[in-house]
Formats: C-alpha cells, sequence, structure tokens
C-alpha cells in the first residue's frame, strides 16, 4: 500500500476515535455512492455529521481543509442525500472537515463543523 493510502487509513482511524470519545455514533465509514467516498457518517443527537477527514505530514502546503475542492464536495452532498433517503432518516445533516497533521513531531487534530455549504 503507497504511504499516502497508509496515512489516509491512520488518520480515519484518529478521526474515528475523536469522535468516538466526543459522543458521536458512527454510522458507516468509507460509503460509497457513484463516483463519491464519504469518509465517516457520525450521528450525535439528531445531527448527522458528515466528515471528510483530510491527513497530511505537514501544513507547509497548506491546511489539510484547502484541500477539499468544490466537485468533491457536490459527489459528497449528493451521496449524502442518497443515503439519507435511502435510509429514510430524519435528521439535520452537518458537513465536518477533521483536520490531521501527523508527522514525527506529533499530532495536530482540528474538528471544523459546518465546513462547507450545501450547494
Amino acid at each position: 500500500m503507497a504511504n499516502h493510502n497508509e496515512l489516509g487509513k491512520k488518520g480515519e482511524e484518529l478521526a474515528t476515535d475523536f469522535l468516538l470519545k466526543n459522543g458521536y455514533e458512527i454510522i458507516v465509514r468509507n460509503y460509497t455512492y457513484q463516483k463519491a467516498e464519504v469518509d465517516i457518517i457520525a450521528k450525535k443527537e439528531n445531527v448527522l455529521a458528515i466528515v471528510e477527514v483530510k491527513t497530511r505530514t505537514s501544513a507547509d502546503f497548506g491546511d489539510p481543509q484547502q484541500f477539499l475542492k468544490p466537485k468533491q464536495m457536490q459527489r459528497i452532498i449528493k451521496a449524502v442525500d442518497y443515503f439519507v433517503n435511502d435510509n429514510e432518516m430524519d435528521v439535520e445533516v452537518r458537513f465536518d472537515i477533521i483536520a490531521i497533521v501527523l508527522n514525527k513531531k506529533g499530532m495536530n487534530l482540528e474538528h471544523l463543523e459546518d465546513a462547507f455549504y450545501h450547494f
């Protein structure tokens, strides 16, 4: 497996642990619909948190959350719309990003709630 894939998997594990410790229930990980993959779908109270995990070894080229492109956001929104309707869920949907910088110096994790908007 390529190093960036391993880094991504490690980031998703860290994000999952963070969410569980903060009272979220993990509904599904790596949900795919058409061309979209949603890293984590979690629920806390009546809020469905759609979490995109961005992990980098350095913030030298920008914060991890800056690497989420509008087209990717649109795909994620479409996938989540399908997921919510297919599962007949009556919840508020929120799109979050968990940005992680993970390297030899340690880890920095930032949970950005309402990180992108519905188109």
